[in-house]
């Protein structure tokens, strides 16, 4: 994760994103802050990245890379806005010791690559480019599934679909293709879908460990078909940060170390 200090909304590269609006840096420290803490007391550890001025973006760690076995898929983000960010993690990862392969493609890291236990859920339409799917197939040795989003809103995969375990799924049927939604439905036939309301207010951008899910506490309807199906949804409010188009999820990066996987 890496804190919002530098946090505001200075351009406009999403929906979302609407640089007239104020934005309150501080209050998005406290937001965040609070999500930390909440991963640290699940038991989880949380290594923290430190923020560079003048990357405004670099709050979103869970674009930076994609991270299976130990071993690292760096970002290429499609917008210069948010290149910087590309060389600042890149050398977080080198520091700790991760291997980290340098993309050829576009691609924007777990905002639309999502490992599931047997194969990688993957993105495109608006952000990575679909041939980074093939890339990510060859360095992860993995299948790599493409599904392709269709709603600008919906920029990202981890905005319409969050992965809860390693075979099951929640995800919004609006912003996806028919073909991609016949995939989703053939693959994962018992997933949770999310209606149109819970989807506007990010509730899919959510962090899930197999158990506990935290999503944002305005998706209400998606938190009572979580508790139906086993889970335990926790509410966290990121509000200042759905401003530039982001929630719990792209605040965290997950570390698939060998150990974990």
């Amino acid at each position: 994760m890496c804190p919002p200090s530098h946090f505001e909304v200075t351009y406009s590269i999403n929906p979302w994103m609407e640089p007239d609006k104020p934005t309150d840096a501080p209050l998005a420290t406290v937001q965040w802050e609070r999500l930390r803490a909440l991963l640290v007391t699940l038991g989880h550890r949380v290594d923290v990245v430190s923020p560079r001025p003048g990357l405004p973006d670099m709050v979103f760690a869970a674009n930076a890379a994609t991270v299976v076995d130990g071993r690292v898929l760096a970002a290429r983000y499609r917008y210069p806005q948010r290149s910087g960010e590309e060389p600042a993690y890149q050398a977080w990862f080198a520091e700790h010791g991760y291997p980290v392969l340098r993309p050829r493609y576009v691609n924007e890291g777990e905002g639309d690559m999502l490992p599931t236990g047997t194969r990688i859920l993957a993105g495109t339409g608006f952000r990575t480019d679909e041939r980074a799917h093939a890339e990510a197939a060859e360095y992860f040795g993995l299948p790599v599934v493409t599904l392709r989003l269709v709603d600008p809103y919906f920029y990202h995969l981890d905005t319409a679909l969050a992965v809860l375990g390693h075979d099951e799924i929640m995800y919004y049927p609006g912003a996806f293709s028919p073909e991609s939604q016949a995939v989703l439905r053939e693959l994962y036939p018992t997933a949770i879908q999310a209606g149109a309301a819970d989807a506007a207010v990010f509730g899919l951008n959510a962090i899930s460990d197999g158990r506990h899910v935290l999503l944002p506490q305005a998706a209400t309807h998606l938190t009572e078909r979580l508790r139906a199906a086993g889970f335990e949804p926790i509410d966290v409010d990121l509000s200042e940060l759905l401003k530039a188009g982001g929630s719990a999820k792209c605040c965290a990066l997950e570390l698939r170390d060998q150990e974990s996987s």
